[in-house]
């Protein structure tokens, strides 16, 4: 079981239980009516980004994830070793997680109205914030969040980063899988992380997700069933690239204050084209069920689920998953319900404090703790100046 978060700022004598034995009690969604809760994007316009390696923290945007080019027949992949990324906004700007997000977000939508919005946040925590509902899962806090207007502003302080997998260890294959099955088309890409805008019983969501590739739109696959995937010309023409291609034309920095540079460069890609990728041993089959609250969160279309055997991959198939994540909506109203009624709690709460906060897991009386603290701010001035708010004060 997960500890609680480890404190950064000075705290507050303030606490509060929002939610004791959340999963264990229909209290969390009473009164929100047996009307079905239904995800409803807000926005089609595609808010995106990719990670570049290089000296000072680098975006591209739009960026554009790397298309799916599966080798014909099997494949045989190298096990992951080396440096690899577990949060890799917090590694490559550990000042400001979000800072990208909102970025890539104002770049895209210049006059989007974020006082409209009632939650930003990464698509684990809201994984996170559903476990709670899940007895068979485990239960983590969020770690940290602030208030700013009405909006609250998710960033979870992960205890790892990033991982060095020596020589004799073993990770697994996806990351290599990755490699081999998918082209890189933004230079000197390292990730590529998109941003949906939609709303869910009564509330706002901005969620940021990383995407792992994506595919044509008129056939779940990169290319015909006779290419060898081996003409990158002939791949490439066959996707989605649309219209708004943006060349290198500049190389910003993101605001006064900011560490961020952004060259604007990459493709916009429709969100029906894109794709997880997971990879497992073949004796232990990937249920869907285990994936899909993943993809609703985020509102991805389609799975690729690769099997090896000490490494050697068949060719997976690209499943379309549109209908599985319904029929997952469908079939936890009840969990859906108890999230929205967690977050609307969460935020009358933090409303009244203003500032900062972290939530934790208490295992010993099974309950979730929302404690006000002071932090560092999350955000430069000229993006909390968005908010038609004053701008939170830094605490050093």
């Amino acid at each position: 079981m997960a500890q609680g978060p480890k404190e950064r700022g000075k705290g507050k004598n303030t606490e509060m239980d929002v939610c004791p034995r959340m999963y264990r009690s229909p209290v969390c969604s009473g009164g929100l009516g047996p009307a079905p809760f239904r995800l409803s994007k807000s926005t089609d316009i595609a808010m995106s980004y990719n990670w570049i390696e290089a000296t000072e923290p680098t975006i591209a945007v739009p960026g554009s994830p790397a298309p799916w080019s599966a080798p014909q027949g099997s494949h045989q992949i190298k096990k992951d070793s080396g440096f690899v990324y577990i949060a890799q906004n917090a590694v490559r700007h550990p000042n400001s997680h979000l800072e990208p997000l909102f970025r890539a977000l104002y770049i895209e939508q210049p006059s989007f109205d974020i006082d409209s919005i009632d939650v930003v946040t990464d698509r684990n925590n809201v994984r996170q914030l559903l476990s709670f509902f899940n007895p068979t899962q485990r239960k983590n806090g969020l770690d940290s969040f602030t208030m700013n207007a009405k909006t609250a502003i998710f960033c979870r302080a992960e205890t790892a980063t990033y991982a060095i997998i020596g020589p004799s260890d073993f990770r697994g294959f996806g990351r290599e899988f990755e490699k081999s099955y998918t082209i890189n088309q933004v230079m000197n890409s390292t990730g590529h992380f998109r941003i949906i805008s939609y709303r869910l019983g009564g509330l706002s969501f901005l969620v940021r997700h990383e995407t792992d590739s994506y595919v044509s739109d008129s056939k779940p696959g990169a290319k015909d069933d006779t290419s060898t995937g081996d003409n990158l010309a002939e791949i490439l023409h066959s996707f989605p690239l649309t219209s708004e291609t943006t060349e290198t034309t500049s190389t910003v920095q993101a605001s006064v204050e900011s560490e961020l540079t952004i060259k604007r460069e990459g493709q916009v890609v429709s969100r029906e084209s894109t794709l997880e990728i997971k990879t497992r041993v073949f004796h232990k089959p990937l249920e869907l069920s285990e994936v899909v609250p993943q993809l609703w969160i985020s509102q991805t279309p389609k799975l690729v689920r690769a099997y090896h055997q000490r490494g050697r991959f068949q060719r997976p198939e690209v499943e379309d998953v549109t209908t599985a994540m319904k029929d997952w909506e469908k079939g936890n109203q009840d969990d859906i319900k108890k999230l929205i009624a967690l977050v609307n709690r969460i935020l009358r709460v933090t409303r009244n404090w203003g500032g900062s906060s972290i939530i934790s897991y208490d295992p010993l009386e099974d309950k979730l703790v929302i404690k006000q603290v002071e932090r560092k701010k999350m955000l430069p001035d000229d993006l909390y100046s968005r908010w038609n708010k004053t701008i939170p004060v830094n605490v050093e």
